[in-house]
């Protein structure tokens, strides 16, 4: 899939600053036009960027519950402890208190994703300095076993928000490129695995069209099942990835990223028939919905560009439907890239 390294990186990170606008903001700005060789590299210096921010901002700090044995009360008595004590004729009090503390998860993930790639040796010393300075502010943060962290048990909210980016950023980093040797050490791979960046080629679409788009509305929708009596039961939701709408007309597209762009058996090469099945079943749900009312409904599989020598590109009309099949070429100049989402709205809401 990667022929171009380094204009593949540079269009990660354009598909990075669509997915997290922060990265459009203020201190971002000369990265886009930085050389990267590799995406430890990217990694480390927006990470190094992004925390020197939030130092500027401040360390989030979040109240802890503590127990210590202490010679004064300290917050609230914890008899059980205490009595112990007693016991062992050790003349302290076993207290519980609450103290704010930048040693939380949210912090203890950056240090930790940090620490991995200063040790990585494909990270230059420009960027490990960067972040080692940035670990001085982080002494009394604890690392983390990567595999301990449960990704979706984290809530932001309003004093907390400016992580967002920087967090997701990490697990990018700790689920797709991390890597576990038999010894117990981690490493990280060379590329992010298929299925992350997946992930973020899906995103990255989505936020496209939502930011560059206004003319049509795009959204992640569910899409209801057409169901003749109304009963559901264990039926699996059916959520879209990226949904573009223009009155009675929309597109549903599913964003496929895969090292293989088709299947093959005997040499013949054939469309990932789950993927087919997908789209047409939500094309036809959608279809459904709008009854008797004209519209038209239509449906796209947009698989990142491979270099196979057989592409896929092709149109179908299927019981009344267009179903399309086409290709996104991440190793192209991003205005190239720009210009062929742009054309697939040309095309269906002109």
């Amino acid at each position: 899939m990667i022929k171009d390294k380094s204009i593949f990186i540079k269009n990660i990170y354009y598909m990075l600053s669509y997915a997290f606008t922060t990265l459009n903001q203020g201190g971002y700005e000369n990265m886009a036009t930085e050389e990267f060789d590799n995406l430890h590299n990217l990694f480390a210096a927006i990470l190094a960027k992004g925390i020197g921010r939030q130092l500027k901002q401040g360390l989030y700090r979040e109240y802890l519950n503590r127990k210590e044995d202490v010679a004064i009360v300290r917050g609230k008595i914890d008899m059980p402890g205490t009595i112990q004590n007693r016991l062992a004729r050790k003349r302290v009090l076993t207290c519980g208190y609450d103290e704010l503390s930048e040693n939380n998860l949210l912090n203890q993930i950056l240090k930790t994703t940090v620490m991995i790639l200063l040790r990585h040796a494909k990270v230059d010393t420009e960027y490990k300095t960067n972040l080692k300075r940035e670990m001085l502010f982080f002494s009394n943060v604890d690392i983390v076993d990567p595999a301990s962290i449960h990704w979706g048990s984290i809530r932001f909210q309003r004093n907390n928000n400016t992580y967002r980016m920087l967090v997701s950023l990490c697990q990018l980093v700790l689920e797709g490129m991390l890597l576990t040797t038999d010894d117990g050490e981690y490493r990280l791979a060379t590329f992010i695995d298929e299925q992350r960046m997946s992930r973020l080629y899906e995103k990255f679409i989505l936020e496209f069209y939502e930011k560059e788009c206004p003319q049509v509305k795009a959204t992640a929708s569910q899409i209801p099942w057409a169901l003749d009596d109304g009963i559901g039961t264990m039926l699996p939701i059916m959520q879209s990835d990226i949904m573009l709408s223009q009155g009675s007309k929309v597109l549903i597209i599913d964003a496929k990223y895969y090292t293989h762009t088709t299947q093959v058996q005997y040499d013949v090469h054939t469309l990932h028939s789950n993927n087919l099945y997908q789209i047409f079943t939500y094309v036809k749900n959608k279809d459904t919905e709008f009854g008797e009312k004209p519209h038209t409904v239509s449906g796209m599989l947009l698989y990142a560009r491979t270099d196979e020598t057989i592409q896929p590109d092709n149109v179908y009309q299927m019981s009344g439907n267009k179903i399309s099949i086409k290709t996104l070429d991440l190793n192209r100049d991003f205005s190239a890239i720009a210009a062929q989402l742009n054309a697939i709205v040309e095309e269906h809401f002109a």
